[in-house]
């Protein structure tokens, strides 16, 4: 077991534990601060959703600057249970943890008609997510919202959204993605 550190805002420098679960891959704090740079920290009310949750660091970062709400969705029950433990700390912003499906649950949020501003994607490695996430998206976020994703290879669009700025740490591209 390992822990994290919130890197800014109402919550920084608490720390929240890392379970050892086959395929976790905690963004890194590096990461996460230039991620939080290119949004200029202020999350203000914003709804944010970290579509594959793992440890939450991304979401609890949102939370940190101000989102009226977080949303977390992670496939694996074990994380997942974990995930709802380190959430019960931080009780000051609305914290949701669906656990299922990502697919799934962006149907039945399309359904509902429910929008966020701001998307956080970390998906399982070469499994074809970013493909099928794509026709979501659109539906999902607000057209002046912002998609944040992490994958193997750079990535110039997906679907109507369009890299704004893009990173690599190790073999880790990240990229913030604007509706175009």
């Amino acid at each position: 077991m390992s822990f994290l550190r919130i890197t800014g805002g109402i919550y920084r420098s608490r720390r929240i534990k890392v379970i050892d679960a086959p395929g976790l891959r905690p963004t890194p704090d590096a990461v996460r601060v230039t991620l939080f740079n290119w949004l200029a920290q202020d999350l203000s009310g914003w709804r944010c959703l970290d579509l594959f949750a793992g440890t939450g660091i991304l979401g609890l970062e949102c939370a940190s600057r101000g989102a009226a709400e977080v949303v977390f969705v992670e496939r694996n029950a074990r994380i997942g249970r974990e995930l709802r433990a380190t959430l019960e700390a931080f009780s000051e912003t609305p914290l949701t943890v669906w656990t299922g499906d990502a697919l799934e649950f962006l149907a039945l949020a399309e359904r509902a008609g429910e929008r966020f501003d701001l998307l956080l994607l970390d998906p399982p490695y070469r499994q074809g997510w970013i493909e099928r996430l794509a026709p979501y998206l659109s539906s999902i976020v607000r057209q002046e919202g912002k998609i944040y994703l992490e994958a193997e290879r750079p990535v110039a669009a997906i679907g109507a959204w369009r890299t704004l700025k893009r990173g690599q740490a190790g073999q880790v591209h990240y990229h913030l993605l604007e509706h175009s």
